[in-house]
């Protein structure tokens, strides 16, 4: 069998193969009414396709775990019941096919309050569903964005409570895996790096104090999050920034003190804190940081960045630079990409009994 098509066990949770979804916002949920934040018959239709596809692990979209939380008026979010029982059509469906559910539980921090991305993705006021954005410091995103709001102390021990109550909605929602969204410019990224966080207190200045809220998340979320079901971290491995940023030194060493709070796999992205970089975008780009974390720590690890084809994705599995690939866009233009790889490569992969005529 091939490395991409082994099966992949953390915890007591069983991911069939290491072809997996990332996290992609479809920013496609009610912004206002008794619905707000819940997933629809696109999430369903959206995540179906890929479960039916082969796809080991889908990691459903960042979910806000408060209003405030989310990217857009159209994310969403699992801070209420009505959201928790629309995500179980969704697990259930995912687990008919032999896919394991998970989601990323997500705070925008200064990058909340924006448009839909196809519509310009500009910041949006109370007019168009927005709200104040909060951040770690006074600091505006980019050239256009407001200067967020600085969360007093009081306000972030609040946001790290519905980190644990949205993980609770989770487990109650049917989803096997959670993810703490710690990357991409996001809140818990804005704190971790000093190109964002100009705070003076105990959540900001030295490595130790601009790690403390990410760590009091993970072991809040860790607290109410079984025993027997593995817990990610998703990291943006550098700023790609020349200096004053968070960088791939500070990954390796924070991936070794995630572990040891519980944290069972760690999601390798880049970038997203700080606007303008210049950034080597080609194919694989980003796998480079995870094998680095997998080679000098005991961290499991899953790569991303412009994972396209099967043999790319083999190799980076047999190869040792990580334990699962995730296909974002890839799997956004084919469905079915697992199953495709599986006939290319030799491996097997669930097929629904109602495809049986594409074996």
């Amino acid at each position: 069998m091939t490395a991409l098509f082994q099966p992949y066990t953390l915890r007591d949770v069983t991911i069939p193969n290491r072809v997996w979804m990332p996290p992609m916002c479809q920013y496609s949920a009610a912004p206002e009414g008794p619905d707000m934040g819940a997933p629809n018959d696109w999430h369903f239709a959206h995540y179906a396709a890929r479960a039916a596809g082969g796809t080991g692990l889908i990691v459903v979209e960042a979910t806000a775990v408060a209003p405030e939380g989310r990217i857009s008026p159209y994310d969403l979010g699992i801070w209420n019941d009505t959201q928790v029982e629309a995500f179980r059509r969704i697990t259930r469906f995912l687990v008919s096919q032999g896919t394991v559910p998970g989601i990323q539980l997500a705070h925008a921090g200064r990058k909340a309050s924006t448009d839909r991305p196809w519509k310009g993705g500009a910041p949006v006021g109370p007019d168009a569903y927005g709200w104040e954005p909060v951040a770690p410091s006074a600091v505006a995103f980019a050239d256009g964005h407001p200067v967020p709001r600085e969360l007093t102390v009081a306000e972030i021990r609040e946001i790290v409570g519905h980190f644990a109550d949205a993980a609770r909605g989770a487990l109650a929602a049917g989803f096997e895996v959670a993810e703490i969204h710690g990357a991409h410019g996001y809140l818990i990224n804005e704190f971790l790096s000093p190109y964002s966080n100009h705070r003076t207190d105990a959540y900001g200045g030295s490595y130790e104090n601009r790690t403390r809220f990410a760590l009091e998340v993970v072991d809040a979320v860790r607290e109410v999050w079984p025993d027997d079901k593995p817990l990610f971290f998703r990291i943006s491995a550098t700023d790609w920034l020349e200096e004053g940023g968070w960088t791939a030194d500070d990954t390796v060493r924070f991936a070794a003190e995630l572990q040891a709070h519980g944290i069972d796999l760690l999601d390798v992205s880049t970038g997203g804190n700080a606007s303008g970089v210049r950034i080597p975008v080609g194919p694989g780009y980003q796998v480079p940081f995870a094998a680095r974390v997998k080679a000098e720590t005991a961290m499991p690890v899953a790569a991303v960045g412009l994972i396209t084809d099967a043999e790319q994705a083999e190799k980076i599995v047999a190869n040792g630079e990580a334990d699962a690939v995730l296909l974002g866009r890839e799997l956004l233009r084919t469905p079915s990409w697992a199953r495709h790889a599986a006939r290319e490569l030799g491996g097997d992969v669930h097929v629904p009994d109602q495809y049986h005529r594409s074996v």
